[in-house]
């Protein structure tokens, strides 16, 4: 029997139970064991873990766990350098692209409002999820933590909270991405990237009170829709500058 002291840093903890959260903490277990072995022995998604420090130095996941060991154990690094060590995951991740599970559909229409590259359909499986994010280094966006402890994920968020701004609200500050925002450049639809059109191309498809108000529109090359600047994009700004508001307060 070994036993080694563990730390957690950050949402880490949320995995842990109340008395070993953001502290230090003793664990026994059958020797040899791995850094990853140990992890999901207690419950941690490997795929929310980017750095483990052993004894003050990095390790990867096959580490051989030693009794006496002391392991800190950080979160995802997304919004900081930490290249000179050795990190879980292979690459930084600057800007993050997103695959959202079924229950986060009004997530997934926020985070394309805002810019950001989001996948979401109605009708994915966690294959589906497992798949598209392995190829095309997506983070998978959930509220199924056992999803996230499948061994092929290595980007993964368990999103906590219920109503969809105050996810949104997680995702930006989990990720760092409120410098990163550029609003109304992607479909709602289909999260292709908008392209500008001109008004005698889309002319016979807008609405007659439409023709006489609006100048500017955008068109989504996928799905063919047209955007232009009415009603339902001004409460769509109005809710973007309250979410952003939000931040500055440091709510």
């Amino acid at each position: 029997m070994a036993t080694v002291t563990l730390r957690f840093y950050a949402e880490l903890n949320d995995h842990l139970p109340e008395g070993r959260r953001r502290v230090p903490f003793e664990q026994s277990f059958e020797h040899p064991s791995t850094i990853r072995l140990l992890l999901e022995s207690l419950n941690i998604p490997v795929s929310e873990v980017d750095l483990v420090l052993v004894n003050g130095s990095s390790v990867d996941l096959s580490y051989e766990v030693k009794n006496g060991d002391r392991i800190s154990v950080y979160p995802v690094f997304d919004s900081f350098d930490i290249s000179s060590v050795e990190k879980i995951h292979p690459r930084p991740l600057r800007q993050p692209r997103f695959i959202l599970d079924v229950h986060l559909g009004k997530l997934a229409y926020h985070l394309r409002m805002l810019g950001f590259d989001t996948l979401y359909r109605n009708d994915y499986h966690d294959r589906d999820l497992l798949m598209i994010s392995s190829t095309e280094g997506r983070v998978i966006l959930t509220k199924d933590r056992k999803l996230l402890e499948e061994p092929t994920v290595t980007r993964g968020y368990c999103i906590m909270g219920k109503d969809p701004r105050e996810q949104l609200l997680e995702v930006l500050r989990r990720f760092d991405l409120f410098d990163s925002t550029d609003p109304f450049t992607r479909c709602l639809l289909c999260n292709s990237l908008l392209r500008p059109v001109t008004k005698e191309a889309v002319l016979h498809r807008l609405p007659e009170k439409v023709k006489g108000l609006f100048n500017e529109f955008q068109l989504c090359p996928t799905c063919d829709r047209v955007y232009w600047k009415g009603s339902h994009y001004e409460k769509m700004e109005k809710f973007i500058e309250g979410v952003m508001g939000e931040e500055r307060r440091g709510m």
